[in-house]
């Protein structure tokens, strides 16, 4: 297996703040990462590296085989499917949901002279399917519910067909039952052995899908952890990262965490 996306010894400084500390990570193909980390971690903002959309003040980012700033990242981001909400904030509220996904197939937002052929539409409408939002195809993004919203922006992440998936805060602002039902079919998604490897950001192990492999805990920028879901998904290395004593429980393939 290779890398997907490869971190060595990145930094992001922002008014001379570091955001991200000299952190060293690797995706490989076939992974499903989870990245943890209280506010201001620097959780979205390595997100941001990996989508291509700020580069890092030092260090060396490779994504898909491709070194950021040696690469045109235009070429790039068609292979990367993104849902964030920094995202859903350039949707312009009249567009049709349909288009919201379809559009994705060119990595633009707001649909206009582009041409997509019949089997772009059909795989659209099959995506929305999946996500259960396919009777909403024809309706205007802004008059969805939030959590309409955000099933319609991972079906719009999954169009192109990605080799490498970011979900930032999928789940965030959900009631109980619609992150149950994004997560379950997340996890369905993630199951797929075909499906492109992943990250998914969260606050709470309790968004963490079925069929995820991995997990990288943040804290003020630098990694208190990384690797496989059962070896750091510890009641020390969660309240070391998030400051508060923790303890962990697992039923089947879900997480819980609770304070001591």
């Amino acid at each position: 297996m290779g890398d997907v996306l490869r971190f060595v010894d990145v930094d992001v400084v922002r008014g001379g703040t570091p955001i991200l500390d000299r952190l060293s990570w690797d995706v490989e193909v076939g992974e499903r990462w989870v990245v943890l980390g209280g506010n201001g971690a620097g959780k979205t903002t390595l997100l941001a590296i990996a989508s291509t959309l700020i580069h890092p003040t030092r260090g060396t980012v490779e994504i898909l085989g491709e070194r950021l700033g040696r690469t045109d990242v235009f070429e790039l981001r068609p292979r990367i499917g993104l849902a964030s909400a920094a995202l859903a904030q350039r949707i312009p509220d009249d567009e049709i949901v349909s288009d919201v996904v379809v559009t994705a197939a060119y990595a633009v937002t707001g649909r206009w002279r582009e041409d997509y052929d019949a089997s772009d539409h059909a795989r659209a409408q099959h995506l929305l399917e999946q996500l259960g939002v396919g009777h909403l195809a024809s309706r205007r993004f802004g008059t969805l519910s939030e959590g309409e919203r955000k099933r319609v922006q991972v079906a719009r992440a999954l169009m192109p067909d990605p080799e490498l998936l970011l979900l930032d805060e999928p789940a965030a602002g959900l009631d109980l039952g619609a992150r149950e039902d994004l997560v379950r079919r997340l996890g369905t998604i993630a199951s797929d052995l075909a499906a492109a490897s992943t990250v998914l950001v969260t606050h709470h192990v309790e968004e963490i899908p079925v069929g995820f492999t991995h997990a990288l805990l943040l804290k003020r920028g630098r990694a208190v952890a990384a690797g496989p879901l059962e070896h750091v998904l510890t009641g020390p290395v969660l309240s070391e990262t998030f400051g508060l004593p923790l303890s962990v429980s697992r039923e089947g393939n879900r997480w819980a965490a609770r304070a001591i």
